[in-house]
């Protein structure tokens, strides 16, 4: 950061989450290499105080780009970095607006790749409170998944999964959770349902908690029944793929490289069009960060980055299966698994 830039100017919620620490609604963060300015309302202000006792806190009203601004010029930052892939077009233009009311000569710079690249490498509390939420949606789906029954529906599943998370201490879900029974596990992002399991369904569910910010997610698919030897042999394909990539990533590689491993065993076996999404992605205060693992991704992996690992095969009218982890990029060695859960049809 700060190559080309004199100050951050950073909107975005999870941005501001992740320099501040603070979660608010509304705000603003400042930041240059010797100054943490956060500007936020009346609501907040006295929380923020107590709580960032380090940062320069300011309050702001109805004039707070003029606010910003002026705040700006006694920083003498000419170029200012901004979150272009976030900031809405509105929100842009009325910058340039109050920039140019200030009678400046302010630059906007187009700096998301240099936040992602900071955010998409974790600190090891980071990574402690990803595997802490990792932990409470495992446990929510052990007691779950133990009382599934022939006759309850998806959305039913969906919210004793929620409501277990939420009893452990997560503040919510990290997503909407996925359950799909039967042939609705063939469509990738399935919208959860009144959709009842019958006897001998797949079960496909895909879930995270999100705790102190942080977000987890875990995909698994399995029967109570007995299912179809088509979807047994998918399983087995995508059990072998996610293997085969858990045992092989290594940082260095690129995103393609990652997913490359379980595109080609697909294809080897017959079912290339039928892993249609990419093996997965970064993760982190947000569920989707930087660091892309796609058929088309240059990213390279480093040490620390949290992605998720998740093969999928989806047939149109049967079913589909996905199994995915959330791993800790290493250096040197195998991954780090920060997922422990079975992983059985």
């Amino acid at each position: 950061m700060f190559k080309n830039v004199d100050a951050y100017l950073l909107f975005n919620p999870s941005n501001r989450f992740y320099f501040t620490k603070f979660d608010a609604s509304n705000g603003c963060v400042i930041l240059t290499k010797k100054e943490k300015i956060f500007l936020t309302d009346f609501r907040y202000i006295d929380a923020a105080k107590k709580a960032m006792p380090d940062w320069n806190i300011i309050q702001i009203g109805g004039n707070y780009l003029g606010i910003i601004v002026e705040e700006l010029k006694r920083l003498g930052a000419k170029n200012i970095g901004i979150e272009e892939n976030t900031l809405s077009i509105d929100m842009f233009n009325k910058i340039e607006t109050a920039i140019k009311d200030g009678g400046t000569k302010m630059k906007l710079v187009h700096s998301f790749v240099d936040i992602a690249a900071v955010r998409a490498i974790k600190t090891e509390e980071e990574i402690g409170k990803m595997a802490a939420a990792q932990i409470i949606a495992q446990k929510a789906y052990s007691k779950v998944t133990s009382n599934i029954k022939v006759g309850m529906s998806e959305r039913e599943i969906a919210a004793e999964l929620l409501y277990e998370m939420q009893l452990l201490g997560a503040s919510g879900a990290s997503f909407d959770i996925i359950v799909a029974f039967g042939e609705n596990s063939a469509l990738p992002h399935h919208k959860t349902g009144d959709r009842r399991l019958e006897k001998n369904d797949i079960i496909l569910i895909d879930m995270g908690a999100k705790l102190n910010g942080y977000c987890s997610d875990m995909t698994r698919t399995f029967s109570i029944g007995d299912v179809s030897a088509k979807l047994k042999e998918i399983h087995a394909l995508v059990l072998d793929a996610q293997n085969m990539c858990l045992k092989n990533i290594r940082a260095g590689m690129t995103g393609h490289e990652a997913d490359i491993i379980a595109r080609e065993y697909f294809k080897a076996n017959g079912y290339e069009k039928e892993f249609g999404h990419s093996l997965g992605h970064g993760i982190g205060i947000d569920v989707h960060e930087s660091t892309r693992v796609a058929a088309t991704a240059q990213d390279i992996l480093k040490p620390n980055m949290v992605i998720t690992v998740e093969p999928g095969l989806y047939i149109d009218g049967i079913g589909g299966v996905r199994i995915e982890d959330m791993i800790v990029v290493q250096e040197d060695g195998q991954a780090l698994n920060l997922t422990n859960m079975d992983k059985n049809l």
